[in-house]
């Protein structure tokens, strides 16, 4: 059996209460984009459980998958005026493990079903079933 300070490091990457409580804010103000999203991943309708607003390190994932080590970004307007940022927080995270996908939110608006088809490839090349 794994000790809390095994699950919070493996699961968390030892995130600070900061940044837990910055992400219960966030769950309980999601975007409409990452609205629609989190309906099609919640109660494991994938076959794996996706925790939303999930705190990293010092970061916070819109979605994270831990079994797959997979983290869904939904990225809004603002994204396109910081992606030197976007990118540096994608390498930060790939340095402990992780993989990171992003969509627009025009792409989850418009079209959540190929958003779904895409999550479902990922986790289908990680033989994650």
């Amino acid at each position: 059996m794994l000790k809390k300070d095994t699950v919070e490091h493996t699961m968390y990457y030892n995130a600070q209460p900061t940044i837990f409580a910055r992400a219960k804010e966030l769950r309980e103000n999601m975007t409409p984009a990452e609205a629609v999203l989190w309906e099609r991943l919640k109660c494991n309708q994938l076959g794996v459980r996706f925790k939303a607003q999930h705190p990293i390190d010092i970061f916070i994932a819109d979605f994270y998958c831990h079994r797959a080590k997979l983290i869904v970004e939904v990225d809004g307007k603002i994204h396109a005026a910081q992606l030197d940022y976007d990118d540096g927080r994608t390498a930060e995270l790939e340095r402990l493990g992780l993989i990171v996908i992003r969509f627009t939110n025009k792409e989850v608006l418009t079209d959540v079903g190929r958003v779904i088809q895409q999550i479902k490839e990922r986790l289908n090349n990680l033989n994650i079933k």
